[in-house]
């Protein structure tokens, strides 16, 4: 979520069968991620896994897709800040007749193989990706990771580290909130038990009455401490391309609560972290900016990404070519002819 833009609505939750030890957590903290209708977990991560690979070997098995098939590689459901329900998105993008797709939620990276499993089971290839919260210079970097292994690795536990912290930064900002004279709603539960995320808190404000315009709820929140819960960018390459991944910078035009790179500022983060390309294709980029991007990656043999970030049905997924990312998704077992 930007705090440039209306948090959307919270998700209704519901528990996800774990694999062993203690249940699972995704960006709601301690808040059980839902199920959606997904298959009983076995006791063991092996099992759970060989699950999986059972479901995927059809699918994802050096899959080929024509050059103009439809693809997006940047998606996001209630496992994070999203409004699509896992099978609910999936259901749309099968209906639309996406060829291949990427679910991105932000730093959960274990509902990656649970996704695969539910597209398996549906007849649509997810490819294992996340969007991880990561900054550099002190200013905020998204980076997408497309291909890892799902499992414990050190990239989980990065991301777990921004999963535990930002509801302990969000709280902090509501009691400093209530010390301003803030009044929130009377039946809102102040034991602290339950997680309290951004895009709820946001949502909050804005019931109350205290938006006056577009960014007025973020800068109220800013203003009282408020800030992302983000990795090193280095870290986070680092840990992602020992498990196998590619590392993209997520909407690097974007702007606003995200540093807006252009050739120069590449160049600097290039030679210091080994990115493996940007996400050109975007739909807040202009086409100056895209044209540009991919004038970028081709001069310097990265990677480019397409993906739309819908977050829920009022911003749908897109219909990108999968030839426009044809060198990423080759570089992840995926061929394009």
């Amino acid at each position: 979520m930007s705090l440039t833009e209306d948090p959307p609505p919270p998700a209704s939750l519901i528990p996800l069968p774990h694999v062993g030890g203690e249940p699972k957590k995704g960006r709601m903290g301690d808040t059980p991620i839902p199920s959606h209708g997904l298959r009983p977990c076995t006791p063991s991560l092996s099992s759970y896994l060989k699950q999986r690979d059972m479901f995927m070997e059809s699918l994802t098995h050096n899959p080929v897709l024509a050059a103009d098939a439809a693809v997006d590689l940047q998606l996001h459901t209630t496992y994070s800040d999203g409004v699509w329900t896992p099978e609910g998105l999936l259901d749309y993008l099968l209906g639309e007749q996406f060829g291949l797709v990427a679910v991105t939620d932000h730093d959960s990276v274990e509902s990656a193989a649970a996704l695969q499993i539910l597209g398996a089971q549906k007849g649509l290839p997810v490819l294992a990706a996340v969007e991880m919260s990561t900054s550099w210079k002190g200013g905020a970097t998204d980076v997408l990771c497309y291909g890892f292994k799902p499992g414990p690795s050190e990239l989980q536990k990065l991301a777990q580290v921004v999963v535990r912290r930002q509801p302990e930064i969000t709280w902090g900002v509501y009691l400093e909130l209530k010390k301003r004279g803030y009044e929130f709603p009377a039946d809102y539960d102040e034991s602290g038990e339950k997680p309290l995320q951004p895009q709820e808190l946001g949502l909050m404000l804005q019931q109350q009455g205290y938006s006056t315009g577009p960014g007025s709820i973020g800068k109220i929140m800013t203003d009282a401490g408020f800030y992302f819960a983000t990795n090193d960018i280095a870290a986070v390459v680092d840990a992602a391309h020992r498990n196998g991944a590619v590392c993209i910078i997520a909407h690097p035009g974007r702007g606003g609560d995200f540093t807006r790179y252009d050739g120069d500022l590449l160049d600097e983060l290039r030679s210091e972290v080994p990115i493996d390309g940007i996400e050109a294709y975007y739909p807040l980029h202009t086409p100056e900016q895209v044209a540009m991007y991919v004038e970028y990656a081709g001069r310097y043999g990265l990677l480019v990404s397409s993906g739309s970030d819908s977050h829920g049905p009022d911003k749908k997924p897109i219909k990108y070519r999968a030839e426009l990312s044809r060198e990423l998704l080759e570089r992840v077992g995926i061929r394009v002819r």
